[in-house]
C-alpha cells in the first residue's frame, strides 16, 4: 500500500505538472500568434511552432498518465469525456504539426492553440473515472480506433472551415485561387475527403469491434448516435461520388456527421459524468 500511494502521489504531480506546461504554452502560442503576424512573420514562425511542439509533447505525457490509469491502485485505465475531447485535440495538432511542414497552415494556428488549451484545462477539472481491465481483449483496441476516428473526423473538419473560408474569400475577391498562400482550393477539398474517408473506415472498425467482441453491448444513446454519424458520414462520401457533392453542400454533412459522434461519446459522457453525477458504465 506504501508504494502503490507513493506511486499515485507521483503520478498525480506527473499530470499537474504536464497539464500545466500544456496549458501555459498553448496560451504563449495563443497571445503570440497575432503579434508574430505583426513583427518579422519569418522568424517568429518556426518559434510558435516548437512552442506549439512543446505543448503537445507536454500533452502526451499528461494524456498517456491520465488514460493509461498510471498510479491507481488496481491495474485498469481512467476515461471519461474530457480525456476523451483532449486526445482528440491531440491527434487534430499531430496531424497538424506533421502537415504545417508541407503546407501553409499557420492561420490555423491560433485557432488550434486555443482549442488544445481549452481541452487540457477540461481534462484537468474532470479527469474521468477509473475503470477495470477490459473483460474482452478486444475492447481496448475498440477504444483506440473509436478515438482515432474523433481525430481524422477533426482534421477533416479542420479542412472544411478553411475551405468555406477559402470559398468566401474567393466570392468577396474573385481575383483570389487559393485557399492561402500556395494552398490551391481543389488541394485542400481532397485533403478533407481523404480525412473522411479513413475517419470512416476506422469508426467502421470500431463498432464492428464493440459489436462483435465487447460483451456489453447495448443500444444506448453513445452507440446510436455513432451509428448515425456513421451512415451521415458514409452518405457524404456516397453522395460525393455519386453526385459529385462539393462546397457547402459536402461540408454541412460533415459537420453534421462530426456533431453526432461528438455527442456520441463525449456528450453522453459528459451528461452521465458532470449533469447527472452517475457512474459510467462499462
Amino acid at each position: 500500500m506504501i508504494l502503490s500511494a507513493a506511486s499515485s502521489e507521483t503520478a498525480g504531480r506527473v499530470l499537474i505538472a504536464a497539464s500545466a506546461v500544456a496549458a501555459l504554452a498553448y496560451l504563449a502560442v495563443a497571445v503570440l500568434v497575432g503579434k508574430a503576424a505583426d513583427k518579422a512573420p519569418e522568424t517568429a514562425q518556426p518559434r510558435l511552432q516548437l512552442v506549439l511542439l512543446a505543448a503537445w509533447l507536454a500533452q502526451a505525457v499528461a494524456l498517456t498518465v491520465d488514460i493509461a490509469g498510471i498510479g491507481l491502485p488496481e491495474p485498469g485505465a481512467r476515461f471519461g469525456f474530457a480525456p476523451a475531447l483532449s486526445a482528440t485535440m491531440w491527434l487534430v495538432l499531430a496531424v497538424y504539426l506533421v502537415e504545417s511542414r508541407l503546407l501553409p497552415l499557420a492561420s490555423a494556428r491560433r485557432v488550434l492553440a486555443v482549442l488544445g488549451l481549452l481541452a487540457v484545462l477540461l481534462a484537468m477539472i474532470f479527469p474521468g473515472e477509473s475503470r477495470p481491465l477490459a473483460v474482452s481483449p478486444w475492447a481496448p483496441l475498440h477504444w483506440v480506433l473509436g478515438l482515432a476516428s474523433y481525430g481524422l473526423f477533426g482534421v477533416a473538419v479542420l479542412h472544411a472551415v478553411l475551405l468555406n473560408r477559402a470559398e468566401r474569400q474567393m466570392r468577396n475577391k474573385p481575383s483570389s485561387v487559393s485557399a492561402m498562400p500556395g494552398l490551391p482550393l481543389l488541394r485542400l477539398e481532397r485533403l478533407t475527403f481523404q480525412f473522411v474517408a479513413a475517419g470512416v473506415v476506422v469508426l467502421s472498425l470500431a463498432i464492428v469491434l464493440g459489436w462483435w467482441f465487447t460483451p456489453h453491448w447495448r443500444w444506448d444513446h453513445k452507440n446510436l448516435l455513432a451509428v448515425l454519424g456513421w451512415f451521415v458520414l458514409s452518405g457524404l462520401l456516397a453522395g460525393r461520388r455519386a453526385f459529385g457533392w462539393r462546397g457547402r453542400r459536402a461540408t454541412r454533412w460533415l459537420y453534421f456527421g462530426a456533431v453526432l459522434l461528438l455527442l456520441s461519446y463525449a456528450g453522453s459522457r459528459f451528461v452521465l459524468e458532470v449533469i447527472l453525477q452517475r457512474p459510467i458504465p462499462s
